[in-house]
């Protein structure tokens, strides 16, 4: 299928590692020029003609001045996360001030690149944005409530997004991970574990194998290569009628009656 995105400029935030670096050589792949923003003080360039720039999506001027660097911009992927770090079940088990840095990065971060690149998505028809965020947003998940708040609150803005787009010809929609690899999901596994006497804590492989095995109808990682092929068809005209969704990829962990 020619997904149509040769020649579309694409911003990526979080672009050095795990799901953003797929997300952004999927676009790569499609041949889209593709620029990436990340935390990393000094991340590994992309395959092909991408390249990364540093810089902290809290930080609104520093983001601001990425959306200044394009003359024109078609696709907007925020593909950040962070957690607490801590186990969060039952919440009190983590203080009120752990929430204020995961709601920043998680939610304001998110905030910060749509206010950045609304202006010059509203010039291009057809142009979108994608957020990621988590199963743990539809679902209450007391793993680590910071994040899944932080992330439902993501789910809703984007709706909102995708309503003031739409008069522009824009759209806006969530992508929504289940169990990945990725550095998020290992801090996940540490923080379980600490809360563990020490013979009963378990490799990351034999807790990871243990979730999957209760949350998953497919009882199977996720892979972020499947993220990156969902993100640049939801940025391709074929899928010009999808706005406001927030698709799962997630091996059927979560349904909706």
């Amino acid at each position: 299928m020619d997904l149509r995105l040769t020649g579309k400029q694409v911003a990526v935030f979080g672009a050095a590692r795990g799901i953003g670096r797929a997300i952004a050589e999927g676009f790569l792949a499609e041949g889209a020029r593709v620029l990436g923003f990340d935390r990393d003080a000094e991340p590994e360039p992309l395959k092909e003609a991408g390249d990364i720039v540093s810089g902290d999506v809290t930080d609104c001027g520093a983001v601001q001045a990425f959306a200044e660097s394009f003359d024109a911009i078609d696709h907007v992927v925020f593909s950040v996360g962070a957690g607490s770090g801590k186990f969060g079940f039952p919440f009190w088990n983590l203080d009120p001030g752990d929430w204020a840095r995961v709601i920043e990065i998680n939610l304001i971060g998110a905030v910060n690149a749509a206010h950045a690149f609304a202006p010059k998505l509203i010039e291009r028809p057809g142009g979108s944005i994608l957020f990621l965020v988590s199963v743990a947003g539809q679902m209450g998940s007391q793993t680590d409530p910071p994040y899944s708040a932080a992330k439902a609150g993501l789910i809703n803005f984007m709706q909102c997004v995708a309503k003031d787009l739409a008069p522009h010809g824009g759209r806006a929609n969530a992508l929504a991970p289940g169990m990945v690899k990725t550095g998020l999901n290992k801090s996940v596994w540490a923080a379980n574990q600490a809360q563990l006497p020490e013979a009963e804590r378990v490799t990351y492989d034999a807790w990871a194998e243990k979730k999957i095995a209760a949350v998953s109808p497919l009882g199977r990682w996720q892979q972020p290569e499947e993220c990156a092929a969902m993100a640049v068809y939801l940025a391709s005209p074929h899928a010009a009628n999808i706005t406001g969704q927030t698709v799962n990829i997630d091996g059927g962990q979560v349904m909706h009656a």
